[in-house]
């Protein structure tokens, strides 16, 4: 065999210059995958039907490219018709298919209120369009005249995240329906991944009234079912008809689908186990307001809290993930200095993170 010829080939020449520079989400289990893990916001709980290798489905035909039987029941309970309901692997497969719908590489862009969830953000920078940030208020609030004055005729997307990430705060519904009611002419996303653990409840509705809203909605908080990656955005049907030109044939595999649909018929397990997580919440709140070094616990509407430390909140982050309790260091993000989030786990997970953080507290406010 002759002596390959050297390649001319240099991947650098041909990649994009803004994937070159992206830099991707982290997510929780990037940094810790072992312990107590109270850092990703997933229900411990489980979901409500604990599915077993019996009445498996058939797994050498393709799935139902549809997802009727979801739609349906789905819809059943948003009190939404199924021809607004796209269903597709997690949100984050929404958040990219709508930046990709309406967004022009390289001219248009987008504008979020930090502190929000980071996959926006990425999904943007993916797909080559400019990001705008209006921040949030300091309760965490959205604030829409500035919004408003913020967009350009290049904005095609508002994200407003309730309950947002990493806060735990509900935006007030009026303030959405300000942006709703306002001259801009693209979509209005919100994103309600943690909408059931909130008293004031979902919007979806709404879609029926505003033609520009879509809200994104996920089955790996509420449902405990993160492992299975399915979420839903409920908008107009046109809307909706445009994300199922874009998706996959099947975006959506037959396993996914089969837990989905008897958990969705399981639904008021799910509701019974949201209602015990707000319980233990309340108790974790009175722990963490009984510890001197905590100077402020954010309201919460979701499955965490955020609150504050006086100080060395990177060095509680590090000291009690190395004691076998993983929280999420949140001081990086804007408005959140000195911050922490905790999931609200099982009363037993609960417990072993309030006993080990006054340690960690003691131990590292000692040290330094």
């Amino acid at each position: 065999m002759s002596a390959a010829k050297e390649s001319k080939f240099d991947f650098n020449n041909i990649l994009r210059k803004n994937i070159k520079q992206l830099k991707p989400y982290r997510c929780a289990r990037d940094d810790y995958q072992e312990g107590v893990l109270l850092d990703a916001n997933e229900n411990l709980y489980g979901p409500p039907v604990k599915m077993s290798s019996t009445g498996m489905p058939v797994l050498n035909l393709y799935p139902d490219p549809h997802q009727l039987k979801v739609k349906k029941l789905y819809g059943n309970w948003r009190k939404v018709d199924p021809e607004q309901i796209f269903v597709g692997v997690g949100s984050d497969e929404a958040i990219d298919m709508l930046i990709r719908m309406v967004c022009i590489p390289g001219k248009d862009n987008i504008l979020i209120c930090p502190p929000t969830y980071g996959m926006y953000k990425v999904s943007a920078a993916v797909n080559d369009v400019g990001i705008i940030k209006v921040p949030l208020t300091e309760d965490f609030q959205i604030q829409p005249n500035k919004i408003l004055d913020a967009v350009t005729p290049t904005t095609k997307i508002i994200w407003v995240c309730s309950p947002n990430n990493p806060t735990a705060t509900d935006i007030e519904h009026k303030r959405i329906q300000s942006l709703l009611e306002s001259k801009f002419t693209g979509l209005v996303v919100v994103d309600e991944a943690y909408v059931d653990f909130s008293p004031n409840g979902s919007i979806a509705t709404w879609t029926k009234k505003y033609p520009n809203l879509v809200v994104l909605q996920t089955f790996s908080k509420s449902w405990g079912l993160a492992g299975v990656r399915c979420g839903v955005a409920i908008s107009s049907p046109p809307v909706v008809h445009y994300l199922n030109c874009m998706k996959a044939p099947y975006n959506l595999n037959v396993l996914t689908s089969a837990v989905v649909v008897k958990n969705l018929e399981a639904k008021d397990s799910m509701l019974k186990t949201v209602e015990e997580i707000k319980v233990e919440k309340k108790k974790v709140r009175e722990e963490l307001e009984k510890i001197s070094h905590i100077v402020k616990i954010f309201p919460s509407s979701s499955n965490f809290l955020m609150f504050r430390v006086k100080a060395y909140s990177k060095e509680i982050y590090k000291t009690i993930a190395d004691a076998g309790v993983v929280i999420r260091y949140r001081g990086d993000n804007h408005g959140c200095s000195e911050c922490l989030r905790v999931t609200i786990g099982r009363p037993q997970d609960n417990e072993k993170f309030i006993a080990t953080l006054k340690k960690v507290i003691k131990e590292v406010t000692t040290k330094v």
